[in-house]
């Protein structure tokens, strides 16, 4: 592994085919026996740090369409999360279907879950049938895992009943030295970035992509107001930047001045700080206040000048989907891609077949919106929003930190990286883009 990596670090990328791949390599996991760990526990007192392990595991057979890659730096989503606390299942059910889907992909089944689903790194190999990616090549990866092997995958590669977040319901996910992806999940890496700037975009930023702008999402159009909640976040840093730059009015929801700042950054306007006007759309476990609804609704229409919004960008679930469905605009669109908060929503149905909203599903990006995605990060027109970056032995802490909402936009993970700031290969259109990399260091 060092001599790949002494390979990578002096930029000889075609020497990397004729080194001995290792049989062995570094990697994040978690074990199937110690899935029922946490059990009794409330979520917020579940720990990654006591389930996410930094150990020596096998290198997995290459297969036709596959690749290996060398990961210099990698990424927290909250699927590792979720993976690291076994919730709402554990991923070893995921990883135990998938292993019964061909001789292929029975080595997916084991005790042991390499986790993560971001990766920048170099093609060490490539198998059988892979002809647009060669040893060498620095690339970026997305997360869709799929077979198509089935028509309903052909219009869109999401509809796909064989369809996996690759790192989360498949094995051999990005936060290691090596990663086995599909071919079809590789795009180039943007020159001006960092390792660890070039891995974060991955997941969020294709999410965020298909579920703005996408036809396939909320379809925004100029002059839309968009309702972003936790605006400075992985997901919604993304969200705020597609909405600017498609000509969209963002009114970006978070829970302090810190973050409210961020979004000042990128260049919002029209803020609201949950925590600072006292938001409590629950009053308790079971009953939800149509009221907190109301005066969210109007602290909405006082800021855009009394429009409510085209398009609500939903992830938190539980905690805020009644307000949600409440705040569109009659023949709005409220979309979601997650329920951080909760799975199980409660809504006013009233407020959205009498208003003829609609609630539209979307998951992570098919390799067409998840390219157009990367191709705004390469063109400097959508940026990284790396807050931190931690070392691979302490990624249960940089999951922790995620888990607790104790971080701003994206966390870094190096893997073989030795240190930050490298894998720079156009340094001039760097120095241009610098304020806008660097929005959310240290924050």
């Amino acid at each position: 592994m060092q001599k790949i990596l002494d390979a990578i670090l002096a930029d000889e990328l075609d020497a990397v085919a004729s080194l001995p791949v290792p049989d062995s390599y570094r990697a994040v996991t978690v074990h199937a026996d110690e899935a029922e760990m946490f059990q009794g526990l409330p979520t917020k007192e579940k720990d990654p740090r006591k389930s996410l392990h930094v150990e020596q595991v096998a290198t997995p057979e290459l297969g036709p369409g596959e690749a290996l890659v060398a990961v210099m730096a990698s990424a927290i989503n909250y699927n590792t999360v979720w993976t690291s606390i076994f919730e709402p299942v554990s991923t070893f059910s995921f990883l135990k279907r998938y292993g019964k889907t061909s001789p292929l992909t029975a080595k997916h089944d084991l005790p042991y879950h390499v986790v993560g689903s971001d990766l920048a790194g170099v093609v060490l190999r490539t198998g059988p049938g892979v002809n647009a990616w060669k040893p060498g090549d620095e690339v970026v990866a997305h997360c869709l895992s799929v077979e198509l092997e089935h028509p309903d995958g052909h219009n869109d590669t999401m509809l796909d009943p064989e369809q996996r977040i690759w790192g989360f319901e498949t094995n051999f996910g990005g936060l290691a030295e090596l990663a086995l992806v599909k071919a079809n999940q590789l795009m180039p890496k943007p020159g001006h970035l960092t390792w660890e700037e070039a891995a974060s975009p991955g997941l969020v930023n294709s999410t965020a992509y298909r579920q703005l702008v996408s036809r396939n999402g909320a379809a925004m159009k100029q002059g839309d107001v968009v309702l972003i909640w936790g605006a400075s976040g992985g997901l919604g840093s993304y969200a705020t930047q597609f909405a600017l730059n498609g000509g969209a009015t963002p009114v970006c929801v978070v829970s302090s001045q810190e973050k409210a700042e961020l979004c000042r950054k990128m260049g919002a306007e029209l803020i609201i700080d949950r925590s600072a006007e006292g938001y409590r759309f629950w009053q308790d476990e079971h009953n939800q206040d149509p009221k907190e609804w109301k005066r969210f609704g109007a602290k909405i229409r006082e800021l855009t000048g009394g429009e409510d919004p085209d398009i609500v960008f939903e992830h938190p679930g539980r905690e805020t989907f009644g307000a949600s469905v409440y705040v569109a605009k009659r023949g709005g669109t409220i979309v979601t891609c997650a329920s951080t908060s909760g799975f199980l929503h409660q809504y006013d149905n009233r407020y959205l077949w009498m208003n003829l909203k609609r609630i539209v599903g979307s998951h992570f990006a098919n390799y067409r919106e998840a390219w157009e995605a990367n191709r705004l990060v390469a063109k400097g027109k959508i940026h990284p929003t790396v807050s931190k970056v931690y070392s691979m032995d302490d990624t249960g802490q940089a999951a922790y930190d995620v888990h607790r909402n104790a971080h701003q936009g994206k966390v870094g993970v190096l893997t073989l990286a030795p240190e930050e700031g490298l894998g720079v290969r156009d340094p001039e259109f760097r120095a241009a883009q610098l304020d806008q990399i660097n929005r959310f260091r240290g924050e």
